[in-house]
């Protein structure tokens, strides 16, 4: 059984600086209003525990996925001055994973194959 799904998600997990949680989550705020209008995201949101952050977030497709990436690039670049991504998966199908391999070389993911499965 393949999958004829498209969806890519994107699986980043920050530390937040000693002192800094609280500016953090005025940016994940900020984040959450510019994603909501974005017609190829389907959920978006934020995970705590401590100071260690996770990101939940999921596209229709690799372009849904670079487009968020375009929309929110400058905050994140802001975001990346009080946190450190720890790590970084992408999945996906792998027609939609070879789109995103370039674009996101700079933040060293791994990438995870969606080989079988469905969306509904």
């Amino acid at each position: 059984m393949a999958t004829n799904d498209t969806c890519c998600t994107i699986v980043p997990y920050f530390k937040v600086h000693e002192g800094k949680l609280d500016e953090f989550k005025a940016f994940c705020e900020r984040f959450v209003e510019m994603t909501e209008r974005e017609p190829g995201c389907l959920y978006y949101g934020f995970s705590f525990d401590g100071d260690q952050v996770h990101c939940r977030e999921g596209y229709v497709n690799a372009q849904g996925a670079l487009a968020h990436l375009d929309n929110v690039g400058a905050l994140l670049e802001q975001t990346l001055q009080i946190a450190d991504i720890t790590r970084l998966e992408i999945h996906g199908p792998a027609e939609e994973i070879e789109q995103l391999r370039e674009p996101l070389a700079p933040f060293s993911p791994q990438y995870f194959t969606l080989e079988y499965g469905f969306r509904r």
